[in-house]
């Protein structure tokens, strides 16, 4: 592994334990060089999942995507990066074996867990994902979460 500080190549592990329950290996690493400390997860790799794109495209699924617009609505909130992950992970594994998958139905996926996060995180990835043209718009979703509550 790299180091991210010095870029030496040589490293020792100093712990290892299962994260994102059992999903993943966390591994807390030493450079042997400069003696940095950093952290790393090490995923099960699963058969990519394709996603159709609104205008027909089809590209394979990226994770990071989600996770930077997630990163994005939830800045400045209560959410841990775990928790993201978690999410991620929980939308990943929703759509496991199918192959193909609308992104109408990934969005939608992300919207209801996130939802149950942080409402005001909704909200910020709702305006982007849903294409929010004016104000009204806003007022719209913020009513349906009222509404619900």
């Amino acid at each position: 592994m790299k180091c991210p500080k010095c870029g030496h190549l040589d490293d020792k592990v100093l712990d290892s334990r299962a994260a994102r329950e059992g999903a993943s290996i966390r591994r807390r690493r030493q450079c042997l060089a400069c003696e940095h400390r950093f952290t790393t997860y090490e995923e099960l790799v699963k058969d990519e999942l394709r996603v159709i794109k609104r205008d027909g495209r089809r590209e394979e699924f990226s994770r990071l995507k989600i996770e930077r617009g997630l990163t994005r609505a939830c800045e400045k909130r209560p959410v841990s990066a775990d928790q993201l992950h978690d999410l991620v992970d929980q939308v990943i594994e929703s759509f496991e074996g199918e192959g193909e998958v609308q992104s109408e139905r990934i969005g939608q996926a992300v919207m209801v867990r996130l939802h149950r996060l942080d409402e005001v995180a909704y909200i910020r990835f709702a305006s982007v994902y849903r294409r929010f043209t004016d104000a009204e718009q806003f007022r719209q979703a913020v009513e349906d979460i009222a509404d619900k509550a």
